[in-house]
């Protein structure tokens, strides 16, 4: 279960020295251009010694076997991190990726952290589809110092220039002399140059020698998750280990007064009670005497701030925000909107809606959590996003220096946002502070994390668009009302649209209700509501929609290189069968995506069917082009889900739903008869795809059913009612 990346992680040991045997090195090389070390390993046993004298982290370890172990930042989460950013290692180390093998780093900022959320900040953070291009220069410079460690270690060993030698396939050569030595064998001299290249992007393989990144490469966990020998926190089993459970009720920040703690106490394996501001926790010998004495809790709850909110009542009150002359928070504000509205030759406003959205991760929120009996050190396991603090909170809460709190990432059941939120790690930690020395794994049940959930925001977008006499769209504003600030702002921006006068605005709304990062964050309504906008315009101007974006498009090659191979590769323009229709819809989320949808829609029952998805993605260099297309197949199928299916409702200020037989998800027969991306090539950093096919999803399917049926999707979910209530007005 421990392994030595996981629970001795090491710092400090000086640069020249390092210890002589013949079983092995670790190169402890750090990705801001720290000075690599050294240390040998002969076996386990003198390798744990040895890090307990000197406490080092390492990227990367190479045995006399040749085996090379690279560690992997970045949690995993189905997304292929513990694929794409060893790769990029090991393709500047020139590894042979055949003997190479991922395990996680540890949670330690200032080494494994990079800079590319905020500059000057370190942080590790497996959010917003950042993640390979934050470490993507980190990997290469990581990976290119550990290769040059190697040619300097053989340059000595064989007293030849290192300007003579190169690497491959885990190689050191020397052409002149005909001689060549593997990484494995190379171990037993390695030593460390006199002074170490501050190595830069000139010094990093030319994308045109790529052996690895670009390549189909299996992806390393898949074997493991087949097998079920991959391990998720929920699998944890450890000795002693006790169970917790929270009732939270189902108004949220409500404060429980508990009136049956007796006869709690008095149920069988329980062990103790554990009051929060918020819920009553309870301790118990197993999972299901827990949860048994959670469903007989008899708790007085007070009211709160979501008292009295009905979310489906809420939408005229925001409407009469959007109507209010008084102005919000501005994003966005390029020339003049106002001028424009008065110059122009006709004006449009339309207003778009969208409901919760709940994150349906698949493995249910969990921790386990051990506090040494002294109350000095403790462990974590836990499938996390991590976040802006990688000891998640926990040492604060138990007392315990942050240096002594150990974490354990494991694989992650799912993310989509919520687990980048460690509300339910530091329960755990309240629970486990109580219980020292008993291990405790906290559980939230599908009802629990339902009832008590982080929604994406609900909100209404007030759109206003202008035309000039000849057509063009010169003037564009946007006004966002709801709670949340980026949560229901973020995509709201047109860089990709060359429209000369813009307004992004967002007037700020409170009812008290959770809310969370949901794939795609405010993407996903935003672009629903600006690709819905242009496609109405469209058809009042009796211009083709891809003809309009192209216009929009001109002084952005990029991205109009995506419309061009979508609308290519869909057959734009050609016939298609009777009874159905084409949309279209364009997102920028880091990489740049068209989409285009083929759909027809049963005129008794309101249901849309999706029957092919055609998507031309520019996502920079591409380090797994089978992982990006795999990334896209499930952003569409996860888009297709919240925007024909997903919804949240709130009454009272109480959610309505609890489980997935009342919170419905798209099914098997519902996905579309194919998915098609075509990935355009490029040599720009490459940009995340993790969040680029969900949110084009809305915007495809209300264009395409404008066009077959002529009438306008507004509100998010299009639910079958919707769809009937829509078609028959």
């Amino acid at each position: 279960m421990k392994n030595k990346a996981q629970t001795d992680p090491v710092e400090g040991m000086s640069r020249r020295k390092f210890l002589k045997s013949s079983g092995g090195v670790a190169l402890f090389i750090g990705a801001s251009g720290m000075l690599p070390h050294l240390i040998s390993c002969k076996d386990s046993n003198a390798l744990k010694k040895q890090l307990q004298k000197h406490p080092i982290t390492a990227w990367v370890q190479i045995t006399e076997d040749g085996e090379i172990t690279i560690y992997n930042p970045a949690a995993e989460m189905g997304q292929g991190s513990m694929t794409s950013l060893p790769l990029v290692f090991a393709e500047e180390m020139d590894a042979d990726w055949s003997k190479v093998k991922v395990e996680f780093s540890p949670q330690e900022t200032d080494i494994y952290g990079s800079e590319g959320w905020a500059p000057g900040s370190k942080l590790m953070f497996t959010v917003g589809s950042r993640t390979t291009k934050s470490y993507y220069p980190v990997m290469r410079k990581a990976g290119a110092q550990a290769r040059y460690v190697l040619l300097s270690s053989a340059a000595a060993h064989w007293n030849t220039p290192i300007e003579e030698l190169r690497t491959e396939d885990s190689f050191v050569i020397h052409e002149n002399s005909n001689r060549k030595i593997s990484y494995g064998d190379l171990v037993p001299y390695l030593s460390m140059p006199e002074t170490l290249p501050d190595l830069s992007e000139s010094d990093f393989k030319d994308q045109k020698d790529f052996r690895l990144v670009g390549r189909e490469i299996p992806r390393t966990e898949i074997p493991s998750k087949v097998d079920g020998s991959a391990q998720f926190a929920i699998d944890l089993r450890l000795p002693q280990m006790v169970y917790g459970v929270l009732e939270r009720g189902k108004l949220n920040a409500a404060t429980p007064t508990l009136t049956n703690e007796d006869e709690i106490l008095a149920m069988e394996g329980v062990l103790k009670l554990v009051p929060f501001d918020y819920a009553i926790g309870v301790v118990a010998k197993t999972l299901e005497e827990a949860l048994a004495a959670k469903k007989s809790l008899q708790i007085d709850w007070s009211e709160a701030q979501a008292s009295g909110f009905n979310s489906q009542d809420i939408y005229p009150e925001y409407k009469q925000i959007a109507d209010s002359r008084k102005k919000g928070d501005a994003i966005v504000e390029l020339g003049d909107v106002g001028q424009a509205m008065k110059k122009a030759a006709k004006v449009y406003e339309v207003d778009f809606k969208n409901d919760y959205v709940y994150h349906a991760q698949m493995e249910p929120l969990n921790a386990v959590i051990q506090v040494a009996e002294d109350k000095k050190s403790a462990d974590v396991w836990v499938g996390s996003q991590q976040g802006p603090d990688t000891k998640l909170g926990v040492p604060d809460l138990v007392g315990v220096p942050p240096e002594q709190v150990n974490v354990h990432l494991q694989y992650l059941g799912g993310g989509f946002g919520r687990r980048s939120m460690n509300d339910f790690v530091n329960e755990c930690a309240i629970l486990a502070k109580e219980m020292a020395p008993l291990p405790v794994k906290l559980i939230w049940t599908r009802e629990d994390d339902v009832s008590y959930g982080t929604f994406r925001p609900l909100s209404l977008q007030r759109l206003k668009a202008c035309t000039d006499a000849q057509g063009n769209i010169s003037g564009f504003s946007h006004c966002v009302v709801g709670d949340g600030g980026r949560l229901v702002t973020s995509g709201a921006r047109n860089d990709h649209y060359d429209i000369p006068n813009q307004l992004v605005e967002w007037r700020e709304t409170s009812h008290g209700i959770r809310l969370k990062h949901w794939r795609s964050v405010g993407h996903g309504p935003n672009k629903f509501a600006i690709e819905s906008m242009l496609d109405e315009i469209a058809l009042d101007q009796s211009i083709d929609p891809v003809d309009l974006r192209r216009k929009l498009m001109a002084k952005s090659p990029r991205a109009l290189a995506t419309l061009e191979k979508a609308a290519e590769i869909s057959g734009w323009g050609s016939p298609v069968a009777e009874g159905r229709a084409k949309g279209v819809a364009f997102v920028e989320h880091g990489s740049m995506g068209t989409g285009i949808c083929e759909i027809s829609v049963d005129r008794n029952t309101g249901n849309i069917k999706v029957h092919k998805f055609w998507i031309a993605l520019d996502a920079g260099v591409v380090v797994q082009p089978d992982n990006v297309k795999a990334q896209m197949e499930g952003g569409i199928i996860m888009g297709m889900s919240s925007v024909l299916k997903e919804q949240i409702t709130i009454v009272d200020g109480r959610v309505q739903q609890s489980n997935f037989h009342d919170y419905n998800l798209l099914r098997f027969q519902d996905v579309p008869e194919s998915i098609e991306t075509a990935i355009i090539p490029s040599t720009e950093i490459p940009e995340g795809v993790g969040e680029t096919a969900t949110p084009m999803v809305a915007g495809a399917i209300a264009n395409a059913f404008l066009k077959l049926t002529g009438k306008r999707l507004r509100h998010l979910p299009f639910t079958p009612e919707r769809v009937l209530e829509v078609l028959n007005a």
